[in-house]
């Protein structure tokens, strides 16, 4: 189906229209009633200019909750939790961006969701980058690997995300009355409430389920008639799915069922951890952004060594593997002193 492009307006929201759509999401947080779902619709399709509203609102509100959930905790032991296999979050705050991200969605209406914004801007001090997260209209959430894309069409009758290249990690809302469908390259996922993981490839598409059970079917007719026949894919499954020959005619492929195990998955969702990228940056300014994000601090020693350019990509606890790289490529040696920081010296 044709779109319109995404709109993005310029002029200032006025201040009644910003705080009528603060008012909404604060009632979207502890819940709205069937009427007040319809009002808040209404109220949405009204006035392109309500949707800017909720969505700066929810920009603001996303980006706070990233900043939060990705900063490693200053402890002597890297942050358990912050590379860890993403588990179901309560939805406390959750809801809250939910209904903040909850723009011009309009039963039947279909518009392209936002594609993923820029990663964060690498600045002088900070060269942390993590994943574009979207808090869908329904409560659900989708987290892009770096240069995914999606388009989202929701109706009164379901949830439909279309993947148009790369990789996302679905965190679906239970709404029986609803079902969510990915759509990638035409192969389909159909999930209720659940958690699972879409690879967009070549030549085909890989469902990995980390929570509860989904439906794959190779073609949307497919997935349009006996539900019952399609294969289901469980928790700690992954399904493969061979995309067909536009040059040769052949039937749907068969989805491919196997098994994952634990350590698996991890390796599977690595993507999803965030990362420290160096190109060309002083040396300085990498010890920097590491002792901001550790316990572990690194001392520079030898002032003319603060200069010297270095590239890679880094977890943020990886500090020993940091200090390995210089050690190990640059002429640097690394000493521990009696405070336990790690202090950098030319030389070998």
């Amino acid at each position: 189906m044709k779109t319109e492009p995404f709109h993005r307006p310029h002029d200032p929201i006025p201040a009644a229209i910003a705080d009528k759509a603060a008012a909404w999401l604060a009632r979207r947080d502890r819940g709205l009633s069937p009427a007040e779902q319809d009002e808040y619709l209404q109220w949405l399709g009204a006035d392109p200019r309500h949707t800017e509203a909720v969505t700066q609102h929810a920009a603001a509100l996303e980006r706070m909750m990233q900043l939060y959930e990705w900063q490693p905790g200053h402890d002597t032991e890297p942050n358990p939790d912050l590379f860890a296999v993403p588990r179901r979050r309560t939805w406390l705050w959750s809801s809250a961006l939910a209904a903040a991200a909850a723009i011009a969605v309009i039963l039947a209406w279909q518009q392209p969701w936002r594609e993923t914004r820029p990663m964060m801007a690498l600045t002088p001090r900070s060269y942390l980058h993590v994943n574009e997260r979207l808090a869908l209209p329904d409560g659900s959430r989708v987290e892009l690997k770096d240069g995914t894309k999606v388009v989202v069409q929701y109706s009164e009758r379901e949830r439909r995300v279309k993947l148009t290249g790369g990789e996302a990690h679905f965190t679906v809302w239970k709404d029986a009355s609803r079902p969510f469908i990915v759509d990638a390259a035409g192969v389909e996922v159909r999930a209720v409430g659940t958690a699972f993981n879409v690879r967009l490839e070549e030549k085909s598409v890989e469902v990995l389920v980390t929570e509860g059970r989904v439906k794959v079917a190779a073609t949307p007719e497919q997935m349009a008639g006996d539900l019952a026949s399609l294969p289901e894919i469980s928790q700690g499954e992954r399904a493969t799915v061979a995309l067909p020959d536009p040059a040769a005619a052949m039937t749907p492929a068969v989805p491919v069922v196997a098994p994952v195990t634990a350590e698996e998955i991890s390796q599977e969702l690595a993507w999803q951890a965030p990362w420290l990228q160096f190109y060309e940056t002083p040396l300085a300014d990498a010890v920097a952004e590491f002792n901001r994000l550790n316990q572990q601090q690194i001392v520079i020693a030898d002032p003319e060594l603060r200069k010297r350019r270095i590239d890679g990509t880094f977890r943020p606890d990886n500090v020993e593997g940091f200090v390995r790289l210089l050690t190990t490529t640059l002429d640097i040696r690394a000493e521990t002193n009696a405070d336990g920081q790690t202090v950098l010296r030319s030389g070998p």
